[in-house]
């Protein structure tokens, strides 16, 4: 006999609080809390909680016998990824792409011009009461080069437009043309960091981009530059860096460290040249809309049978 049991999806958002969710499906929430809602077992479309780290995001996939969907509200899957393995085949798992970019592409433009503009020290200045006036660097005529030309870093590039740089260069995984020009390969790196004034992190973080930035790649960069990470802070060997740091010879602006969070004591906190924020890239006001509008949009495709988007992985 065929069972006629309603799928269990897994929600770390309320139903309620979601527009446009299809009728005929079993909605239930679960947020990361020790109990789980149900037997993971009936659930056939898993969203993961977010920013809860991948110990939570992991760990009901084994249980997940029946899972067909696993959808991220992240753009990154490192934190899902090493429980894959432990899911049937042929699910599919869908990231993010649509939430995060305006407010990540905000932020590597806030950390660029923060920095460059001298605000921290005009905080710290505030805070002593000292008016620190003097000449500090602009971002305009600047060369800027954008590592991980997904959709982040094209939105990163939408918004450097106003600023009149002298350059935009673009590298990703393989080259490819775009209309705004050519993306450049990974290996392609040597010849073009010592070119870029600011150098920006927008790549996931995988088996190629882990510790990407390390001492040679560092080493190329030109005396001064200013590396953005807005990526995931294992792209980065902060050992490497600090000795940059500690030089005089590099700077930094951070939304992501290795470890994270960065703990009390660790010496990036303190280093010379160095901006901290505390990923924070996409946990805005523009967050909840669009990762409402995602979930919404996922879960209609997959009550009518049509093909989810967003697929980055199909286990099996």
């Amino acid at each position: 006999m065929t069972s006629t049991k309603t799928p269990d999806v897994w929600l770390p958002l309320p139903a309620e609080e979601i527009e446009g969710l299809p009728e005929g499906l079993n909605y239930l929430f679960w947020d990361g809390a020790q109990d789980y809602p149900a037997d993971p077992a009936d659930c056939a479309f898993y969203v993961v909680p977010y920013m809860k780290g991948p110990e939570v995001a992991v760990r009901p996939l084994a249980g997940m016998t029946a899972v067909r969907i696993v959808q991220t509200l992240s753009a990154g899957i490192d934190h899902i990824e090493p429980g894959l393995g432990l899911l049937p085949v042929g699910v599919r798992l869908c990231n993010a792409r649509g939430v995060h970019e305006a407010s990540t592409s905000e932020l590597a433009l806030t950390l660029i011009l923060a920095f460059l503009r001298g605000l921290p020290g005009f905080v710290r200045g505030q805070d002593e009461e000292e008016w620190r006036s003097g000449f500090y660097p602009a971002l305009a005529d600047k060369s800027v080069l954008i590592v991980g030309y997904g959709s982040i870093g094209a939105a990163i590039e939408d918004r450097l437009a106003p600023f009149e740089c002298a350059r935009v260069a673009r590298v990703a995984r393989s080259a490819r043309a775009t209309a705004r020009g050519p993306v450049h390969a990974l290996d392609e790196l040597p010849a073009l960091l010592p070119e870029a004034d600011v150098v920006v992190l927008s790549t996931p973080l995988n088996a190629s981009t882990q510790g990407l930035v390390g001492a040679e790649f560092l080493a190329a960069m030109r005396d001064g530059a200013l590396l953005v990470n807005v990526a995931r802070g294992g792209v980065v060997d902060t050992g490497s860096l600090l000795l940059e740091l500690e030089s005089g010879r590099l700077r930094a602006a951070l939304d992501v460290t290795d470890p994270e969070p960065l703990p009390s004591g660790h010496p990036l906190w303190h280093a010379p040249n160095i901006l901290i924020t505390p990923h924070v890239g996409g946990s805005t006001s523009a967050f909840l809309p669009r990762a409402r509008r995602l979930v919404a949009g996922q879960l209609s495709r997959f009550a009518a049978g049509e093909p989810v988007h967003n697929v980055v992985r199909t286990t099996g």
